[in-house]
């Protein structure tokens, strides 16, 4: 790994010169489309030690540098029950990389570990999510980032058709129902997932493999931020081998995907609902 004292900036410099139409214009532009920053805001940049939530906190910075200072941001690291060895690489890293985060510690992995679940992994997410809206609000924020990318949300689209029998997909930004007030945002939810691997090579970074502490057998190397878990992972694992696959005959399969749900005609459709509320096609059919 370079070790010069202008290691930092050459990193950030690669994000506005060499990764500038691939990273950085995806992450301008889904902000500005999809209205993730608005003025006052104050945001909590959730960092888990992955490459995809640390490429965010960079970019972060980057848009501070250089865009409008309309906004505040607390890099927030929340420490479920890392092992000694993923904690210390994600504050290393942060060191490295001049991100000034804000560590609090939480015991979701040694409580979901004791439920005597044979899947832990939703009740690790939720936990997960509800400790990262609670303190983010403490110190004052009205929203949380997280490091979804595109092909988080295309994974998500297709393994709703397969699995859930649902078309659904992961929203930009949402409300918070807990916790009033509060918002999520999804600032790389243009940006290929190829992109940032070829990022965190090109800068030769290694972060955290995963942070679950039941696959702590893959602890070093890229790192993903994406959604986990035993049961999900392996089924996310599939459709990503699928799309990859399809990819290889038809290139456009994963940007078609993800622009299959901007497209919804409502009126070729069985059945859809709206605010919770199920409506069905025979409702208008010949009226």
């Amino acid at each position: 790994m370079k070790q010069e004292n202008n290691y930092n900036r050459d990193v950030e410099r690669s994000i506005i010169k060499k990764f500038r139409k691939q990273i950085w214009c995806k992450f301008t532009k889904a902000i500005n489309e999809y209205e993730l920053i608005r003025d006052g805001d104050k945001i909590a940049v959730c960092i888990s030690g992955g490459k995809d939530s640390m490429l965010m906190a960079k970019l972060f910075q980057e848009l501070e540098r250089h865009g409008k200072k309309n906004f505040e941001l607390v890099f927030l690291v929340m420490d479920p029950g890392y092992n000694e060895a993923n904690f210390e690489r994600i504050q290393n890293n942060a060191a490295m990389l001049d991100v000034p985060i804000t560590v609090f510690g939480t015991q979701i992995f040694e409580i979901v570990s004791g439920d005597g679940m044979a899947s832990p992994c939703y009740l690790c997410a939720r936990m997960r999510r509800g400790y990262l809206y609670s303190r983010a609000k403490e110190l004052g924020c009205n929203k949380i980032a997280l490091g979804h990318h595109f092909d988080d949300v295309v994974e998500t689209i297709l393994m709703g058709m397969l699995y859930g029998s649902q078309i659904q997909t992961m929203m930009p930004k949402l409300h918070s129902t807990n916790f009033e007030g509060m918002e999520l945002i999804r600032p790389m939810y243009l940006i290929r997932e190829d992109d940032i691997i070829h990022w965190m090579r090109y800068n030769e970074l290694q972060f955290i493999q995963c942070a679950c502490r039941f696959t702590e057998n893959c602890a070093a190397g890229g790192g993903s931020d994406g959604p986990s878990g035993a049961g999900t992972t392996s089924k996310r694992e599939e459709v990503k081998a699928l799309i990859r696959e399809l990819e290889t005959k038809s290139p456009s399969v994963a940007k078609n995907i993800f622009r299959s749900v901007e497209n919804v005609n409502v009126d070729t459709v069985i059945a859809y609902k709206k605010d919770g509320v199920k409506h069905h096609f025979l409702e208008g059919y010949g009226k």
